[in-house]
């Protein structure tokens, strides 16, 4: 069975950081991107940032571009998120999605998803 694990939110102050994790299992996915999601109560899924597997280019939303960074690790089977001067705004269920196109901003064209991590900004 394909997994991803999400992991490393919290609750933190505005302007504070945090780095999320998102471990896969069962398949690689090379020749795909993965991405990070997010969602707030009474909102859509949201695009907040996506990698290629394979060349690493990263791609953001506006509303974190210069603040938040999308990495990964081929070895481990893992992306990142670090999340820097955080704000209320960024407070939502922060969820993993893998099986991609390459630059996808849209929540219908990934094929895998974790269950979420909790990231609450306080003021």
């Amino acid at each position: 069975q394909v997994q991803l694990v999400e992991s490393g939110g919290g609750l933190v102050h505005t302007g504070d950081s945090l780095r999320l994790s998102c471990s896969a299992s069962g398949r690689t996915f090379s020749g795909y991107a993965m991405a990070w999601f997010r969602q707030a109560p009474g909102k859509h899924r949201a695009f907040v940032a996506t990698i290629t597997w394979t060349g690493g280019r990263p791609y953001y939303d506006h509303s974190v571009d210069g603040r938040f960074t999308v990495s990964k690790d081929n070895a481990k089977n893992t992306i990142y998120l670090q999340m820097n001067n955080l704000s209320p705004e960024d407070t939502a269920v922060y969820y993993c999605a893998a099986g991609g196109p390459e630059g996808s901003s849209w929540y219908t064209e990934y094929d895998y998803w974790g269950q979420g991590t909790q990231v609450t900004v306080s003021s």
